[in-house]
């Protein structure tokens, strides 16, 4: 098993250990992935987070993702690294004290702030998915989305609306547009599907990026 590439970012110093086995080949895509840190009421949920990392792994992407062990995420990781993907988990070092590091990670940064981990997340990804969640994907949803209005980078961001689970939220953004508070256009940056296949897809291809399925993660 390849070990975690630890990055211990501090104040002034940065500590590396490098994994035993590098990758054989550069990842095609890299998914940055939010998603809730438990399971869920309903067993969709974590098949849903199952079936996103398969499909990252199966069709040669990485996975970016905040680092955890717990929930969905934690589902979301060992499916992409059990169908051949590779994982790069970014988590500050006050989560790692709690002992919620997923270290099987192909890469784990550890971080000091909510900040650094943010950051580090939208630079190495290619595209952002917000899957079910809580108050933690919200912000980091919200936040990309407004990142990407104001111009600060130009990669598709899709929210997954699995069951209807964002139907509220997307009922009030069209308030929001209603009252004149956003336009139109801001709506159009997101993209929408209830479907995880099929938004993955958007997603990368509107990257500009192509993709291949892995016939041996099958």
């Amino acid at each position: 098993m390849t070990s975690a590439l630890i990055n211990m970012v501090g104040t002034a110093t940065h500590t590396i250990t490098m994994p035993t086995r590098p990758p054989l080949t550069a990842p095609h895509f890299s998914v940055c992935v939010y998603c809730g840190a438990r399971p869920g009421d309903e067993p969709v949920f974590a098949e849903t987070a199952r079936q996103v990392g398969e499909w990252i792994g199966r069709h040669g992407g990485q996975l970016v993702y905040g680092g955890g062990s717990n929930g969905l995420m934690g589902i979301l990781a060992d499916a992409t690294l059990a169908a051949g993907g590779r994982v790069v988990g970014i988590i500050p070092q006050a989560l790692v004290d709690k002992e919620w590091a997923h270290l099987n990670c192909s890469e784990l940064h550890v971080v000091d702030t909510m900040h650094e981990r943010k950051r580090m997340m939208a630079e190495r990804a290619d595209a952002f998915i917000a899957l079910p969640g809580g108050i933690g994907t919200f912000e980091e949803f919200f936040e990309v989305w407004t990142w990407r209005q104001l111009g600060y980078h130009n990669k598709p961001v899709g929210l997954l609306n699995l069951n209807g689970y964002y139907d509220g939220l997307l009922n009030f953004l069209g308030s929001v547009v209603q009252h004149q508070f956003m336009g139109n256009w801001q709506m159009d940056l997101i993209a929408v599907d209830s479907q995880a296949p099929a938004l993955l897809e958007k997603l990368v291809q509107s990257a500009g990026l192509h993709y291949s399925l892995r016939s041996e993660a099958l």
